[in-house]
C-alpha cells in the first residue's frame, strides 16, 4: 500500500493570499501547501481521501488516472468544493464513482451540490455532470470499500463529525481537536500516522503542533506525519524542532505502507 499527500496546507493554503511573510515567500516547494487531501492506493485500488479546491492540479502533479471511490473526512468547504473535479474520473468508468463519509457529510454534499445528485437535473446534450453516488459511514464499524480493509474513526472538529481513517497499519486523522477515548484505542497499532497539527498556539476546533506530537507519542506510531500546516510554520525550521518519530508532511510527500 502506498499514501501520497496531495495536499497539506489548511483551509486558506500557502502561501496564503496577500500575506509576505518568510514562509508565504520561501522558495522551498515544502512550504507551497495545497488544500489538505491524500491518495492511497494499492496494486488494484486508488482511495482517494477529499476533494480540496486545488483536486485538479493535485492529481495532474501526482499523475493519477484513476479513482475508484473517495472518502469524505468533513464537509468543510476546503475538503469538499473540488468535487466537480471527479467528472473527468467518472466519465471514464461504466458504473457511477462512489463517495463514502460521515452521515452528515454525505447529506451536505447533496443538499449543496443538486447538480450533481438530483437525476431531475439532465445534462444538456453536449455537456456532462459527475456521475456520483453517495454512501454515508456508520463510525467506528470496518467496510470494504473498493477493495481495502478501511475503518472509519468518529472525531470531534468543533461541533461537526469527522472522520478519521485507519487502512491496516496506517491511519489518517485530520482537522481534529483531540484524539481520545474510543479513537484513541482504535488507532492503536498503526505504523504510520498522518495526523493534523495546525500551528504552535491552541485553536478551539483543531490540535496545536503540541497537541498532535501528544497525540502521536500516545498511539504510539513509529513515524508520524503533521498535515494541515499554516504560514507560521517552514518546513524546515519545523522539521528541526519537532521530536524524533515526528515530521511535517508536505505536498507530494509518498509514504510505503509495511504490511
Amino acid at each position: 500500500m502506498r499514501l501520497t499527500l496531495l495536499g497539506t496546507g489548511t483551509s486558506m493554503g500557502v502561501p496564503q493570499i496577500g500575506c509576505g511573510c518568510t514562509v508565504c515567500r520561501s522558495t522551498d516547494p515544502r512550504d507551497q501547501r495545497m488544500r489538505t487531501s491524500a491518495l492511497v492506493a494499492t496494486e488494484h485500488a486508488n482511495l482517494l481521501i477529499d476533494t480540496p479546491p486545488e483536486l485538479r492540479l493535485q492529481v495532474l502533479r501526482a499523475g493519477v488516472e484513476r479513482i475508484d471511490a473517495v472518502l469524505y473526512t468533513h464537509e468543510h468547504a476546503d475538503h469538499v468544493h473540488g468535487i466537480d473535479d471527479l467528472r473527468s474520473f467518472s466519465l471514464l468508468r461504466s458504473d457511477a464513482l462512489p463517495l463514502y463519509g460521515p452521515a452528515s457529510t454525505i447529506e451536505h454534499l447533496n443538499r449543496s451540490f443538486r447538480y450533481i445528485f438530483d437525476d431531475g437535473v439532465v445534462p444538456l446534450k453536449g455537456t456532462s455532470k459527475p456521475k456520483l453516488t453517495l454512501n454515508p459511514l456508520p463510525p467506528n464499524v470496518p467496510a470494504r470499500i473498493a477493495g481495502m480493509d478501511v475503518l472509519p474513526i468518529s472525531f470531534e472538529h468543533g461541533p461537526m463529525t469527522v472522520y478519521g481513517y485507519r487502512f491496516g497499519a496506517m491511519a489518517y486523522v485530520t482537522d481534529v481537536k483531540q484524539v481520545a477515548g474510543e479513537a484513541l484505542a482504535l488507532l492503536q497499532g498503526v505504523k504510520v500516522l498522518v495526523l493534523s497539527a495546525l500551528w504552535w498556539r491552541p485553536h478551539p476546533t483543531h490540535q496545536s503542533i503540541d497537541e498532535a506530537i501528544a497525540a502521536g507519542r500516545a498511539i504510539g506510531a513509529e513515524r508520524t506525519i503533521l498535515t494541515h500546516l499554516t504560514h507560521e510554520t517552514g518546513h524546515r525550521d519545523l522539521l528541526a524542532q519537532l521530536p524524533a518519530g515526528i515530521e511535517p508532511g508536505y505536498d507530494g510527500l509518498t509514504v510505503e505502507i509495511p504490511a
